[in-house]
């Protein structure tokens, strides 16, 4: 397993600088913007080569979502993931990470009444996930699905929901993306839901549980990496989180060293 980072500020301002900083402070991965992945398209791309630190993933850069209740914001979010994942297979990163949607609507908080029922949201997100693994398939990457906590999103909220859906379809280029995050608030049981979806998991974001950098809450991490250890994942863990106050580098340095410690 390796892990990895989205971008930061401290990073630098060019990506091969960018890239360097990553590995000086003992990351092996950076996760990137898919706007910034489109636009700065030739120097990320020589920067991997120069540094041989790649990009480890696409995270957002795109209009829209794929369950969207507006059917023209669902069709830009398909054509602009379909886009960005054509840059994602020549870079050689995971995927894109994709979820059902952000913010749209949650059960648990007004005004708890989806405009749609689950059936229909179900079958939208078919087809948006029938379609993506078209682009991904013919970009020789994959879309990376995200269940979101409950407040988030009220679509797909735990792994399952997320394989049943893969399932379903028949899709072979779109996987599992699992969140620390979320998955402490919706799975019963951590280790159970990773080994359930074992096949599946491409890629996993970290955050401790109350969306610090890990270390800072009581997230049990050590357990988990043991988990995908057993389940043979070797993929990018990617660092997504707030600092604790202070120097960003500073809180960096010591979070790696943390999560090395609960790795080993």
């Amino acid at each position: 397993m390796k892990l990895a980072t989205q971008d930061r500020g401290f990073l630098g301002k060019t990506y091969e600088e960018k890239l360097l900083k990553i590995q000086a402070i003992g990351l092996e991965g950076l996760e990137i913007d898919g706007k910034n992945l489109i636009n700065r398209f030739a120097e990320i791309k020589q920067a991997v080569l120069t540094t041989g630190v790649p990009i480890s993933s696409i995270c957002g850069g795109y209009r829209g979502w794929i369950g969207d209740f507006d059917a023209e914001q669902r069709a830009l979010s398909i054509q602009d993931i379909g886009e960005i994942l054509k840059y994602t297979g020549e870079i050689g990163a995971a995927g894109v990470i994709v979820p059902a949607a952000f913010g749209i609507l949650s059960k648990k908080l007004p005004p708890f009444t989806s405009p749609r029922s689950a059936a229909n949201d179900r079958e939208v997100l078919l087809d948006s996930l029938g379609q993506l693994n078209i682009l991904a398939e013919s970009a020789g990457s994959h879309l990376l699905l995200e269940p979101l906590n409950r407040y988030e999103d009220h679509m797909i909220n735990r792994l399952d929901e997320a394989g049943s859906l893969i399932v379903e379809g028949g899709f072979k280029a779109v996987k599992i993306m699992a969140d620390f995050f979320h998955m402490q608030i919706e799975e019963p049981d951590i280790s159970a839901s990773l080994r359930k979806s074992s096949d599946l998991i491409t890629h996993v974001h970290l955050a401790d549980s109350n969306r610090l950098q890990p270390g800072f809450g009581h997230m049990d991490f050590r357990t988990g990496f043991q988990t995908l250890k057993e389940i043979g994942f070797t993929g990018f863990m990617a660092v997504e989180c707030e600092l604790a106050p202070g120097d960003e580098e500073t809180a960096y340095i010591e979070m790696v060293r943390y999560l090395k410690s609960c790795l080993n």
